[in-house]
């Protein structure tokens, strides 16, 4: 008999899996794809990426960069995959989207304590330690269940994928090889840049805001909630003439080799898998009609003859209200051998969801282990997320503060002592405190007391 349960086969759920039978358990992995699909995987590998393909910057002084270290010293399956199928993005980590899943899928797969079973789960499994990584896409049935089980109605935000476009169908007359600041140089630049002058940038967003959108589904209809990090372009768009030119189209850091100057605006397409043969469209998640897509986006410089391989669509993501359900050590308040992982836990973004996969599969294993489970410190960023999304005000009143998904950033992390005023310095000055408190934490495992101190981290504003 398995020791855990895994469901969810995206990146949290691989991530837990992995950690879980690295530490020893007998795991067992349930996929439900490709028996029952969902509206935007389209394959049954594991841990497919279904929006962009980058997984956020790699620079230490940067959050994401600083999150990914943390969890490379923590042996985590998704970033080995990640660093090995990568592909140029500037400071970024970019991967072969399909490359990236099989790799995962066979590391997995091929692990002698996972067994991976593809069908549906549509019960939470009793009497035994579980964790449930679902993903903002959960089925019907299994989201039934939790929603029994939390007592409490979900939340919701929409998710939109970016188009991709073939990199032979860019028009290199037009289109420029940079990254911004010259990050990536050494190679030409990792980006396709197609520039804009006033004139193309102000006919582009008219269109683009009087474009034909999909209809919502009736579901779907009654509070269309958008999270602010992933709006689709043309709601972005709707804001104001200029709100795409200081948004994803902002030009600063460019020079139009055509010109010698910066454009008015610019729009970056990033390759998206190993063979440079595709590019998506940096920012521009999107709910137009797949015509209006094609029409809008071909008054892009340089796109007018662009090849669609994929074209943007949105989708509802659903996630729990963490800071009433859940425990820093992603545990389910009432049910101590409930895990959550992933998006669904309010924890935004790819590596955010592997972040969580790490400490709910870490933790599983210890409590079927008899040991203590991990908190981690507050001043390392897998930490203060997990802190966040478990403290923070919980919504008790529909409409009025309610909970958000949270991406890392340097602002969830306790102040500096002393402080530090250049941003830069106090960005690395995060970076070399949190790497240094998890070392510390990692070598002193053994000498944890029984049971987690919550009220330490009462200082930090964190209210376990």
């Amino acid at each position: 008999m398995e020791d855990l349960i895994v469901i969810g086969g995206g990146l949290a759920g691989s991530e837990a899996a992995w950690q879980a039978a690295e530490s020893g358990l007998e795991v067992t992995l349930y996929e439900m794809r490709p028996e029952r699909m969902t509206p935007a995987h389209t394959s049954a590998r594991l841990a497919e990426l279904v929006c962009s393909n980058s997984l956020g910057s790699n620079l230490l002084d940067r959050a994401p960069g600083l999150l990914k270290e943390e969890l490379r010293r923590l042996k985590s399956l998704i970033l080995t995959c990640a660093d090995a199928t990568a592909v140029p993005a500037g400071g970024a980590l970019a991967v072969d989207r399909e490359a990236f899943a099989q790799m995962v899928t066979d590391r997995l797969t091929a692990h002698p304590r996972i067994t991976l079973r593809r069908q549906e789960v549509t019960a939470i499994p009793e009497g035994q330690p579980v964790v449930i990584a679902t993903g903002p896409l959960t089925s019907p049935a299994l989201a039934g269940q939790i929603a029994a089980l939390t007592g409490s109605d979900h939340l919701y935000f929409y998710d939109a994928m970016a188009p991709i476009v073939t990199a032979e169908s860019v028009d290199m007359t037009i289109a420029f090889r940079a990254s911004r600041y010259e990050r990536g140089e050494e190679e030409g630049g990792d980006y396709l840049n197609c520039p804009m002058n006033q004139a193309e940038y102000e006919r582009f967003v008219r269109e683009l805001v009087s474009a034909e959108t999909i209809p919502l589904h009736d579901f779907e209809r009654q509070d269309p909630h958008f999270f602010e990090a992933c709006l689709p372009v043309e709601v972005l768009a709707r804001r104001g003439l200029q709100a795409l030119a200081f948004g994803p189209l902002k030009p600063v850091g460019l020079i139009d080799p055509r010109t010698g100057r910066r454009p008015y605006a610019v729009v970056q397409l990033r390759q998206d898998n190993r063979a440079g043969t595709l590019y998506n469209l940096v920012g521009f998640q999107t709910n137009l009609r797949w015509s209006e897509q094609e029409r809008v986006l071909r008054l892009i410089p340089g796109l007018e003859q662009a090849e669609f391989v994929r074209f943007g669509q949105m989708h509802r993501n659903t996630f729990l209200n963490s800071p009433a359900l859940l425990r820093p050590t992603m545990q389910f308040r009432k049910r101590d051998d409930l895990f959550f992982a992933g998006q669904i836990t309010g924890t935004e973004g790819y590596i955010g969801s592997v972040a969580s996969g790490c400490v709910a599969g870490l933790n599983a294993a210890r409590l079927v282990k008899g040991q203590p489970l991990l908190i981690f410190p507050p001043t390392t960023m897998i930490g203060a997320l997990c802190g966040y999304i478990s403290s923070a005000a919980p919504n008790e009143a529909v409409g009025r503060d309610p909970f958000q998904p949270m991406k890392a950033n340097f602002g969830l992390l306790p102040p500096l002592e002393p402080p530090v005023r250049n941003k830069r310095a106090r960005y690395a000055a995060y970076a070399h405190r949190a790497l240094a408190d998890l070392e510390r934490f990692m070598a002193g495992l053994m000498a944890l007391p029984s049971a987690p101190n919550f009220a330490k981290f009462a200082d930090y504003g964190y209210n376990w």
